[in-house]
């Protein structure tokens, strides 16, 4: 008898080709696909689903998730997986929780985190394989994990900003070869936040030829610090990497940041250049004209010199807290940076008020400049905020989400009354939006971008699309009526038209609600 059957479905593949009909079979979370008509009589199945002539797709693979630690929290993960999104990569921006040494370590470090992830009161795990372990059968969708070179560099360098030694970097790859061994999918950086951004161009090269021999991948949030050196510099510097060290490269949520940094042809012609040149680059952009992150990346990084004890010393200290505030007020974006620029994720009740107010607002309710708001926020919120911004030129952003070498990511942070609205709708409004309504690109293309594309990219073999012998990730939607409400106003809208979800064959979406099945499962590396 069947698990699950699907019939009088248009099925797009995953693949870019356009729709066929047909039927969806499930056997031990394993598909079969029928081309045509299916006589219902000649099958016995546990639950059949008429798809009434609606898309049947792979389940949506999100290659930029900060819910690693989230998603142990609140499991049932309904902003995502009402989205369609059936598998996420977790451990980006350099940010991955395991491994580390001590318990001690480990907590500083889900500290330091704590703007981009749920704060788990006593976590027990250290190893990257007893992380991955709490993820089989217990949350809604598919974990795949890749290892930040922040707990890579605090195992062999601590946290302090100083080069690593050839030794240190030796330890460095002995830890990547062990988590990679024990399931993840390769290395990811986070240029911007300590204590990974504190590598330099020449360890990452040899940390990424160790991990490129294993036939892992590297994930990238550049380094900004470089755009002195020019507007692409960030950039060139990841193709530089993957030049000498040979690794695929991943540029995540790339996209061109605001009008005049740099152009959407000089953007997308730095990847086309690269993969004629032999380089394996690709990337991911998101739909929303928003950026999203933690606010203590505003802070410099001496402050951060040691570790979230000594952040939290530099915003207390007179002397450090002057010097902050002299430097950021200094930026030529600061009047930007203080107006457009809303916070959430308070967790103290008497700081509530504040939740999605911008920074220029939040100092004039409590009658401070903004950077003494800022700093006493952080102080009293253990460093845990998150910032939404404009960072992205909304003109060019469909350039970006149609570019065949891109897909798409929703880089969500899941907290907060007012988060980023792509937290609930960046899968969706790429299918009301940028396919339906403006018509930038075609369905089968935007799913393959959603699907194969990603699941092909970390090196997920049976995962991306609808074809025999693949697993039974699928997404059941109306073309018609799909959208989101989610809105940098009011962003908390689950989307509309996606009836179905299915991971590992049990149905977690059904008829646009959760069933509360938990069958989602940690994807790893070589198994």
């Amino acid at each position: 008898m069947l698990q699950l059957l699907i019939h009088n479905a248009r099925i797009i593949d995953g693949t870019g080709s356009p729709w066929f009909r047909g039927s969806v079979l499930v056997d031990q979370n394993t598909l079969t696909v029928k081309r045509g008509e299916l006589n219902l009589v000649d099958y016995e199945s546990e639950r059949v689903i008429d798809a009434e002539d609606n898309i049947v797709c792979p389940g949506f693979v999100d290659l930029h998730s900060h819910a690693g630690l989230t998603i142990l929290g609140d499991p049932h993960h309904d902003p995502k997986v009402r989205q369609g999104v059936t598998t996420e990569l977790v451990g980006i921006d350099g940010i991955s929780h395991a491994p580390f040494k001590t318990r001690e370590e480990l907590e500083r470090y889900i500290w330091l985190d704590a703007g981009l992830n749920w704060y788990p009161p006593e976590p027990d795990w250290l190893t990257t394989q007893q992380l991955l372990n709490k993820y089989d059968g217990s949350v809604a969708i598919n974990i795949a994990y890749i290892l930040g070179n922040s707990p890579v560099r605090i195992w062999a360098s601590g946290w302090e900003d100083r080069p690593a030694t050839e030794s240190e970097i030796a330890n460095m790859k002995s830890v990547i070869r062990e988590s990679m061994e024990e399931g993840a999918w390769g290395l990811s950086t986070g240029l911007d936040y300590p204590p990974g951004a504190y590598a330099s161009t020449e360890e990452l090269i040899a940390i990424s030829t160790q991990t490129a021999k294993m036939g892992g991948i590297y994930h990238t949030h550049t380094r900004a610090s470089l755009k002195s050196q020019g507007v692409y510099a960030p950039w060139e510097e990841a193709v530089e990497i993957g030049r000498k060290s040979g690794i695929p490269i991943h540029l995540t949520h790339y996209r061109q940041p605001k009008q005049g940094e740099g152009t959407s042809q000089g953007y997308l012609g730095l990847v086309e250049d690269a993969r004629n040149e032999g380089i394996d680059v690709t990337f991911d952009c998101y739909a929303y004209p928003y950026s999203g992150t933690a606010v203590s990346i505003m802070l410099p990084f001496w402050a951060k010199d040691g570790g979230p004890e000594r952040t939290m010393a530099a915003l207390s200290d007179p002397y450090d807290r002057n010097k902050m505030k002299r430097e950021l007020n200094s930026r030529s974006d600061i009047q930007e940076v203080w107006n457009e620029r809303w916070l959430h994720n308070f967790r103290e009740p008497h700081n509530s008020k504040y939740d999605g107010k911008s920074i220029w607002d939040i100092a004039e309710m409590r009658e401070q400049e903004p950077a003494d708001a800022l700093f006493d926020l952080l102080l009293e919120e253990r460093l845990g905020i998150s910032e939404v911004g404009t960072g992205t030129n909304a003109d060019t952003l469909p350039e970006f989400v149609s570019h065949p070498f891109g897909m798409i990511a929703s880089d969500a942070i899941l907290f907060g009354e007012y988060p980023n609205p792509r937290t609930y709708g960046c899968f969706p409004v790429v299918l009301s939006k940028f396919v339906r309504t403006e018509k930038h690109l075609k369905l089968p293309e935007a799913i393959r971008k959603m699907t194969s594309f990603p699941a092909q990219r970390i090196g997920l073999m049976d995962r991306g699309q609808l074809a025999d012998g693949f697993r039974a990730d699928i997404v059941i939607f109306n073309p018609d009526t799909v959208h989101t409400d989610a809105t940098k106003q009011d962003p908390k809208h689950y989307p509309v038209g996606i009836d179905y979800v299915i991971v590992n064959g049990e149905v977690v979406i059904e008829k646009g609600k959760n069933t509360g099945a938990t069958p989602g499962k940690a994807l790893r590396r070589g198994h």
